[in-house]
């Protein structure tokens, strides 16, 4: 169970990261935009812990096989159309069908890179 709480605080840190990252491409990282990423994180954090589980994100077997690495990809690109359908809504704005593509392809090359991670360095504690 322990393994389970790091990997999900992982992933919503993961999530984070692919935010910020998100924002500063656009020279948007100041005080001032927090509540735009903000409408952009928890969207994203409750689409990722909606379809996660369903994909079994969280069971042994498939985080401890580099094999199932897809699984978090399949999830993040599932995951970004639903968030920018929420986005929008908290925000009032067009749903822009660009931004759930840019937004499920990075955060799918983001948390296969962290779960990757996490993947070699739990192989290496129980190897140890």
């Amino acid at each position: 169970m322990q393994n389970r709480s790091v990997l999900m605080v992982g992933d919503i840190l993961a999530i984070g990261f692919i935010t910020l990252i998100g924002f500063a491409t656009h020279g948007e990282t100041g005080l001032s935009f927090l509540p735009r990423m903000a409408a952009t994180f928890f969207p994203l954090v409750i689409g990722w812990f909606l379809l996660a589980p369903r994909l079994g994100l969280f069971q042994d077997e498939v985080i401890h096989n580099a094999r199932q690495l897809w699984r978090p990809a399949l999830a993040a690109l599932f995951a970004a159309p639903l968030a920018a359908v929420l986005r929008g809504l908290m925000l009032n704005t067009p749903i822009i069908p660009i931004f759930a593509v840019v937004l499920g392809v990075i955060s799918a090359l983001g948390m296969v890179v962290w779960r990757a991670l996490y993947f070699l360095l739990n192989r290496k504690v129980k190897g140890a």
